[in-house]
């Protein structure tokens, strides 16, 4: 059997799972970050909790399999790339990753971009007539296979502002390419001064998930994880008042929650999280 193809059992479960969710107005999952362990744990926690599905690793088909059992959904894949002019990005890892993941999303984080050993600064667009062809490469498979590729902006690597990839993925001009904001990111790279809205509404023609998570306000950009990651519920910033925002400006997809390094114990921090996001619902 070629080991690239997805028995149909389980692409079908990934296709009603898709379904299921597709009319529902800003599902709420919980990343892989903070629901952590094998699906006997994470999914009957998840679904009693009230979350809408996971994030998690791409390709992990036992979770995959075992959310939509549930009547959950698993939304996304998170991974890092790094682009080489000299060589393609759709290789044979690259390709299973895309294959075990139909009706998913591959979250892409690009921690650079490369041309003769030579790494491009973080932001330049010198570099995007190299990961605009890396990325058509990929698009082409993924939507072949019913995946999206969502641009993860990162501080700290090649395409670390939103805007970065609000100009990438206009520029690869594909439906199959898109983007994610991540306040937490956008706080430490942008401030907590800046208005986020306009950037939003510039994304919203492609912007296909949004992550949120408590934090504290003041000089983000010089604050460590630890109090820019925190339950929803927690911290100075007000969330409550960005999510209203983000709803203004018509956007009515997926939003997860990023839980990296909240200390203490998950199912706590996942409960009181979505206490937090049942008093912000309008």
């Amino acid at each position: 059997m070629n080991s690239l193809l997805i028995p149909s059992s389980i692409f079908a479960l990934f296709v009603l799972s898709t379904l299921t969710q597709a009319g529902e107005k800003n599902a709420f999952f919980a990343m892989d970050t903070i629901a952590r362990g094998k699906p006997d744990k994470v999914v009957p926690m998840l679904r009693e909790l009230g979350y809408a599905g996971l994030g998690g690793a791409p390709g992990d088909m036992a979770m995959a399999r075992a959310l939509s059992a549930a009547g959950l959904r698993f939304f996304n894949g998170y991974h890092t790339i790094t682009f080489d002019a000299s060589r393609p990005a759709l290789d044979e890892s690259m390709r299973k990753m895309i294959e075990a993941m139909p009706g998913a999303a591959l979250w892409l984080a690009v921690a650079g971009v490369q041309r003769d050993g030579v790494t491009f600064p973080i932001s330049s667009d010198a570099a995007d007539e190299i990961a605009v062809a890396r990325l058509r490469e990929l698009a082409v498979h993924a939507s072949t296979h019913g995946v999206k590729i969502s641009l993860y902006p990162h501080t700290g690597t090649w395409l670390e502002r939103v805007e970065d990839a609000i100009r990438l993925a206009e520029k690869v001009n594909d439906p199959a390419v898109g983007l994610t904001f991540n306040l937490c990111h956008w706080l430490k790279v942008e401030g907590s001064e800046r208005d986020p809205v306009p950037v939003l509404r510039a994304a919203l023609p492609r912007l296909m998930f949004v992550t949120i998570n408590g934090s504290d306000t003041g000089d983000t950009k010089s604050m460590g994880w630890k109090q820019l990651i925190r339950p929803l519920g927690e911290g100075s910033y007000d969330v409550g008042a960005f999510l209203s925002a983000l709803r203004a400006t018509g956007y009515d997809g997926p939003i997860g929650f990023q839980g990296y390094g909240i200390p203490g114990d998950e199912r706590a921090i996942l409960e009181k999280t979505m206490a937090a996001w049942r008093r912000w619902q309008p």
